[in-house]
């Protein structure tokens, strides 16, 4: 089975020692996405229905460049410091999976990194 690791610009760089995705085999596994603006480096601002969108547009791109795209998606698991997030965060990931609903985790933690409110990781398949 081949590992690749898939990486590009128009998502923000690893903020540790792990890789944006790894493709294996038919599998992508995207590592959580916060709300950082690739070009200025910093989490965004203006709450948590501001970062879902950023945290989206980053999965977004990171999908792109592994040849995916959001109906490739098949699992997600969403993040966020405070349950009362869940619907505007809700609403955020709803219009970009429309065609494909993938399974999905939603989890209340303490704190994430650089303070951001949300944070988003998927599993895609990109087998035929």
């Amino acid at each position: 089975m081949a590992v690749n690791v898939i990486s590009t610009e128009k998502a923000p760089g690893a903020v540790g020692p792990y890789s944006q995705a790894i493709q294996a085999g038919d599998f992508l596994f995207a590592s959580g996405q916060i709300a950082i603006d690739p070009e200025k480096g910093k989490v965004v601002g203006g709450g948590v229905v501001n970062q879902a969108e950023q945290c989206m547009k980053n999965v977004g791109a990171i999908l792109a460049a592994a040849g995916a795209s959001y109906d490739n998606v098949v699992k997600t698991t969403v993040y966020i410091t405070n349950m009362n997030f869940f619907g505007a965060v809700n609403e955020v990931y709803g219009k970009y999976f429309q065609k494909m609903l993938p399974a999905r985790s939603c989890v209340e933690v303490a704190s994430l990194p650089k303070d951001a409110l949300v944070e988003v990781e998927v599993t895609a398949y990109l087998g035929k």
